[in-house]
């Protein structure tokens, strides 16, 4: 029988594709993206950053053995105190102060895709919580991997940084930790249980979609 997460990612495919030939993205491989549209992204990224910490302190609470929390722990703590601070300095060279950062109003769909995963955290079981966050982990490992295939992209004066973190081998190893725990959680599920777990994929598959929408048109509200 084949891993549950391999049926996640056959079941979001057309959808993960479509980010793949996002003009955002391929625009990040090619350095044709406007750095508007970056600065937008990295300011509502940096939002998004505060909200998705959230789920690694609710995944904490929610583990079923001390490992597993410890574990949500350590990654809350390296994204509040590590990555942001690497988003601040990354924002820095783009001229957008921490001040910015922190003034930055959430866009309707960041409201959204993080109100709908603080939900299905607050309401669901971990591996509800897990499927909710791991589209965001798991897609951008993906991209980054095949942006980093494209010539030149890794040595891009301004997105060849974004491009070697979330290509580079700490990040995968975040993905991969994150793919073999669904997996362990959906062992022994019923039919219903995993397709509810497959629905939540689903929708914050479709979210990230949205979310390089919003960014590549910075819009704000519909």
């Amino acid at each position: 029988m084949k891993p549950f997460s391999q049926r996640l990612l056959q079941s979001v495919a057309p959808i993960w594709e479509s980010k793949y030939k996002h003009p955002f993205v391929t625009g990040l491989g090619d350095g044709s993206l406007p750095v508007e549209s970056f600065k937008f992204y990295m300011k509502q990224d940096y939002v998004y950053l505060i909200e998705y910490a959230k789920m690694f302190a609710l995944g904490s609470t929610k583990a079923y053995d001390l490992t597993t929390s410890a574990r949500f722990a350590q990654l809350q703590e390296a994204t509040l105190n590590y990555e942001m601070s690497l988003h601040r300095q990354y924002a820095e060279r783009f001229g957008i102060t921490r001040e910015e950062l922190e003034a930055t109003q959430p866009s309707f769909v960041m409201l959204a895709y993080t109100s709908y995963m603080l939900k299905v955290a607050h309401e669901g079981s971990l591996a509800d919580l897990v499927s909710a966050l791991l589209p965001c982990t798991w897609s951008y490992w993906e991209i980054g991997k095949r942006l980093a295939k494209v010539d030149g992209a890794i040595d891009h004066p301004l997105y060849g940084d974004w491009v070697r973190m979330y290509s580079s081998d700490e990040f995968g190893s975040l993905a991969i930790w994150l793919i073999e725990l669904i997996d362990q959680l959906a062992d022994g599920k019923n039919e219903q249980e995993l397709a509810r777990l497959e629905e939540h994929f689903l929708i914050t598959s479709k979210m990230e979609v949205l979310f390089w929408d919003m960014a590549y048109r910075q819009e704000m509200w519909p």
